[in-house]
This record gives C-alpha cells, sequence and structure tokens, in this order.
C-alpha cells in the first residue's frame, strides 16, 4: 500500500508527465486554433470596422474553450508518451525489478493527473464560462460591438400568444430587467398586422414601459411616435431571463441558481442538471487517462508490441470521451437521469481500467 516508495522516482515521473502533457497540450491548440480562425475570420472581418485587433478578440475568446475540450485528450497522450518512453528504455522494468507493482508506477502520474483536474475545474469555472458566454453574445450580433455590462443576453425572442417579441440586449434579473432596441410583432392568423418599436423596455409589476416608441400599421401604413407605451401585462421577466440558458456559459453556481428559477417557473430542467454534474465529472477525467493509458507501460518493448499497447490505450481512452458524449446527449433529451449521465462512464471506464490492470499485471 506504499504507492510512493521513491520520492525522487514519483518527481521524475510526474514531471515526465506533466511537461509531455503541456506540449501536446500547446500544439493542439495551436493547431486547432489557427484552422479554426482561418474558417471564422471571413466572418469577423465582414463587420465594418473590424480589423487585427477583433481577431484577437476572437482568439482570447476562442482559445480558453479549445484548451477546455482537449485538455483530456492532452492527458491521455502524454500519458501513453511518457510510459511508452519507460518502456522503451527499460525503465519500466527496472522499476519493477526493484519491487515495484504496477499501481506503485502509475500512482506518481495519477496524483499528478488529480492537480490537472483541479486545475482544470478553476479554469472552467473562471475563465472558460465567462468566455463562452462572451463569444455567444459576440456571435449573436454577427461580431459587431456589444454592451459592455455584467449578466448581458442577446437576441433574445418571447412569444406571447399570436405575437413575437425581440430584445437585442437584456440585462438585470428579476423584476429589475432591462429590456433595450425592443421590437413587438403583433401577428394574426392571416399575418403581420404591425410592428412596434422601443428603445428601452423596464418591468413595472404588471407590464412594460417602453420609451421612444414607433407604431408601424401594416394594414393603413401609418407610422406613429409615442413617448412611452406600456404593454405586456402577461409577459413575465423571467421569460427574457431564463430562455436559451447554457451550461457551457454559466459557472457551477450561477448554473445551480438558473436551475433553481427554472424549476420556480416550472421549465424542464434535466439536461441543465446534466451539465451542472458534468462540470465535475468532465475535469476529472484527466484522472482516468493515467488508469487507460497504462498498457503501453508493460510488456516488453523488444518484443515488437509497444506500438499496438499504445494503440489500445489511445482506444480506451477515446471509447471513454464516445461514452461520455453519448451519456451526456441522452441526458439532454431526458433518456438518462443527470447523475447517471454524467458519472456512469467515469465509474464504468474506471472499472475497465483497473480490470485490464489486475488481470495484465497484478
Amino acid at each position: 500500500m506504499d504507492f510512493f516508495p521513491s520520492r525522487t522516482l514519483a518527481i521524475y515521473m510526474a514531471k515526465m508527465f506533466i511537461v509531455r502533457t503541456l506540449a501536446v497540450l500547446a500544439l493542439l491548440v495551436l493547431v486547432l486554433q489557427a484552422l479554426d480562425l482561418l474558417g471564422e475570420s471571413g466572418k469577423i472581418l465582414a463587420y465594418p470596422g473590424n480589423g487585427e485587433a477583433e481577431l484577437w478578440t476572437y482568439v482570447s475568446l476562442r482559445a480558453p474553450q479549445l484548451v477546455a475540450r482537449f485538455l483530456p485528450f492532452s492527458v491521455l497522450l502524454g500519458t501513453i508518451i511518457t510510459l511508452a518512453t519507460l518502456n522503451q528504455n527499460s525503465e519500466v522494468i527496472s522499476m519493477k525489478a526493484g519491487g515495484l507493482s504496477a499501481h506503485q508506477i502509475l500512482a506518481p502520474l495519477i496524483v499528478a493527473s488529480m492537480g490537472v483536474a483541479l486545475i482544470s475545474f478553476l479554469f472552467n469555472e473562471t475563465l472558460v464560462a465567462p468566455s463562452t458566454a462572451r463569444l455567444a453574445q459576440w456571435e449573436k450580433v454577427e461580431f459587431g460591438p456589444i454592451p459592455e455590462e455584467s449578466n448581458i443576453r442577446t437576441n433574445v425572442w418571447v412569444k406571447d400568444g399570436n405575437n413575437l417579441i425581440n430584445a437585442r440586449s437584456v440585462t438585470g434579473r428579476g423584476e429589475q430587467v432591462v429590456l433595450r432596441n425592443v421590437t413587438i410583432y403583433s401577428r394574426t392568423e392571416n399575418g403581420l398586422r404591425s410592428l412596434l418599436q422601443g428603445d428601452e423596455g423596464r418591468f413595472t409589476g404588471s407590464g412594460w414601459r417602453l420609451t421612444n416608441v414607433s407604431r408601424f400599421d401594416v394594414g393603413t401604413g401609418i407610422e406613429e411616435q409615442s413617448p412611452e407605451v406600456l404593454i405586456g401585462d402577461s409577459i413575465r421577466p423571467d421569460q427574457f431571463t431564463l430562455t436559451n440558458v447554457s451550461a457551457d456559459s454559466l459557472s457551477i453556481f450561477a448554473l445551480r441558481d438558473a436551475i433553481a428559477e427554472l424549476e420556480q417557473a416550472g421549465r424542464p430542467t434535466t439536461s441543465l442538471k446534466a451539465g451542472w454534474w458534468h462540470k465535475i465529472s468532465g475535469p476529472m477525467s484527466s484522472i482516468l487517462m493515467p488508469l487507460l493509458g497504462a498498457v503501453a507501460a508493460f510488456g516488453l518493448a523488444r518484443s515488437g508490441q509497444l506500438f499496438i499497447r499504445a494503440v489500445i490505450g489511445m482506444a480506451l481512452g477515446f471509447a471513454y470521451f464516445v461514452a461520455d458524449n453519448f451519456a451526456l446527449a441522452m441526458g439532454n433529451i431526458g433518456a438518462y437521469p443527470a447523475l447517471l449521465a454524467a458519472w456512469a462512464p467515469f465509474l464504468l471506464f474506471f472499472l475497465i481500467g483497473e480490470t485490464v490492470l489486475i488481470r495484465t499485471e497484478e
């Protein structure tokens, strides 16, 4: 049960693992960011006034998403490269000759991956979620300027009977919600009846007060101006703030509050609950990677099967990601309970990895 009989050896292996993981991550992010920027630069520069600064802004918002998405892949590849190198140089044989078990050989990598998982969770909460929300807002306004206020939602649509209401931006929460650049499409079954536009809308407790309003009647072709109009006594503020809640764009605590508000409003929250649990299980997938890639560490390198073992390790790791995405998709549509959707792949592949390790090496 002494998983670290040699402090020097543990530090040596952990350092190798971390360096190779970071190198693989940097290479993946660099290549994928370049390809992604090539695909999106045309849309960014299409907006009048955008230039090089906006391209760098896009990179700063997109890069954290790529880091978060491909960090577990990098841990897997870093594990396989580290263990295959140790095996190729007969260092694993030396460790086993010194009395170390397979679990003792992997222990430094697993502890290092726990640190990676913790850093990944904090990185997702503090940087990835805000950048994802900001990028989604920027894409909705077609890479034009967006207001700097916090907690902003852009291009929000709400249906009120036959009528459609569009707010270019929504800020605030509860009864303090403020709508800007509001357009109301009054419709009948046969088509559009009138168009109402206002600069700003505020909730009064029983309706909405629009300022600087212009109303265009489609039937008569007459446009009327009004400084203030009261509308929408049946429209609640949460219809604007709780529409299109994205688990990826919120931190774990903000998502918890959004789920509570949605449940209070009687909205479905199954997919968001699965996303909430996945915010914890997702970073923890890094802990599995040394276990799934461990098959590359053992067996004699001169037997010619080292490449096959590395391929098996990669196959196990990628099979986990496939199962994880499938379970999360099932959770989003309500086919799996949220807890099962987030944690079942992790537990399943932990058992698979332990089984392979024990049956082959222990």
